[in-house]
């Protein structure tokens, strides 16, 4: 059997990172309880959930060092171009033979690590899960948030994007969505899979661009799927709607529950002792949900401008709802064209701020500073009404927002006496 680099071999690079805590109910809110505070301090917290025969692991990406280092980068810029150029340029994976990394057993899925991570979720959930489906010549994979609903069945909650596209299109022939679930895979196919790359690039292909990743294909309806992995359950989406949610998401409010396709799953794979699970609204959560479209605003913006010193999606908005941006500014003007270009790059956005490169985007306090001194509201404000954004907002209507462009940069008359003092 080839060696091919695992979750666990990752994890050991960074041992000194790991917080070992003890074994928890699954239906007990305790584990967040435990491990969300250490998550959030940078740690990567291992566990274990009573009756359940996995090692579990959370905050693989609590910190953006480790990222990079899966990405082979140092810089924030190295990264996004890493991650940009192997989404237009990804590569097949190596294929390697199912059965050498997996054993199906009989196994119900209420001994799988669902957590009920909050006390007002809908049910036990399973947050760390890539689906994998193709019809034709296209695959997808995609992170999705998977509710226990009985022994044999689960719900996810499926957005209209791209698994959705692949469902639809079997809607039309009368058939169910042949489906792969997989958890524990090489942290790169998380990235890849958290990405959304143009319909009919298979994620998968985008973590082989950027590492050495296999596939082996499921025996029932010969998906796909990273390998090795924890575990693998194959099934298919229903046209059963049944309720999914509530579910504390990105910005610390609960999801409202919807009704989603039932998964019936029929075969169950097992493979390595560990597991990994993204625990909602903390550090890792955001940083996997928020990287690519922080990539995809750099890149969109560095062609306004000719040089981006920072972006951050910030993490009081759950790295998702507003953008800070630090540019060098050549023309007047240059701040109102970055704003609209971060707004094309990511439809989510509710609030830009652009500052000059002397002002730091992680720190809060300069930002505040910037817009105190270098901000007039009659001449820097951008509003834009009854704009897509993002649902997950409690005070969108209907998706519709009001989008704000903040231009706090220094007039390029008269810098002088925008200056900070330096000690």
């Amino acid at each position: 059997m080839p060696h091919i680099e695992s979750l666990k071999d990752f994890i050991a690079r960074f041992s000194e990172d790991v917080v070992h805590l003890g074994e928890f109910d699954a239906p007990s809110p305790s584990i967040t309880k435990k491990a969300l505070p250490l998550e959030e301090s940078g740690k990567i917290v291992e566990f274990k959930v009573k009756n359940c025969e996995w090692n579990l692991v959370a905050g693989v990406f609590s910190r953006r060092d480790r990222l990079y280092s899966v990405l082979g980068a140092e810089t924030d810029f190295e990264a996004y171009s890493k991650l940009l150029h192997a989404v237009t340029h990804p590569s097949k994976p190596r294929e390697v033979t199912f059965e050498n990394f997996f054993k199906e057993v009989e196994l119900t899925l209420d001994r799988l690590p669902f957590i009920k991570f909050f006390p007002r979720d809908g049910g036990r959930y399973l947050t760390s899960c890539i689906y994998v489906a193709c019809i034709d010549d296209v695959c997808n994979a995609s992170i999705h948030r998977t509710m226990l609903v009985g022994r044999h069945e689960v719900v996810a909650r499926i957005v209209p994007r791209h698994l959705e596209e692949i469902r639809r299109r079997y809607r039309q022939r009368g058939e169910d969505t042949p489906v792969a679930i997989v958890v524990g895979a090489h942290p790169l196919n998380m990235i890849a899979a958290a990405s959304s790359p143009p319909f009919g690039v298979f994620e998968i292909e985008v973590a082989a661009s950027l590492g050495d990743i296999a596939v082996s294909y499921t025996p029932k309806y010969s998906i796909p799927v990273p390998t090795p992995a924890a575990f693998v359950l194959e099934g298919r989406i229903t046209e059963e709607l049944v309720d999914e949610g509530p579910f504390a998401d990105l910005l610390k409010t609960y999801d409202r529950v919807r009704k989603q396709p039932l998964i019936k799953i029929e075969r169950v794979y097992v493979g390595e002792e560990l597991a990994n699970i993204v625990i909602p609204t903390g550090s890792e959560h955001r940083l996997l949900q928020s990287f690519y479209r922080e990539a995809l605003v750099w890149d969109s913006v560095r062609k306004i401008v000719p040089r981006v010193c920072k972006v951050r999606l910030t993490p009081g908005s759950g790295s998702w709802l507003h953008a800070v941006v630090s540019i060098e500014k050549l023309h007047e003007g240059d701040g109102k064209n970055a704003i609209a270009a971060a707004f094309a790059a990511h439809p989510s956005l509710k609030l830009v701020v652009v500052v000059d490169c002397d002002i730091d985007p992680d720190d809060y306090e300069q930002i505040e500073w910037a817009i105190a001194t270098r901000f007039q509201a009659h001449r820097d404000l951008v509003l834009i009404s009854n704009a897509r954004c993002s649902t997950l907002d409690p005070s969108s209507e209907d998706g519709l927002c009001t989008k704000v462009g903040i231009d706090a940069t220094t007039p390029l008359s008269n810098r002088e006496k925008y200056l900070r003092v330096e000690v």
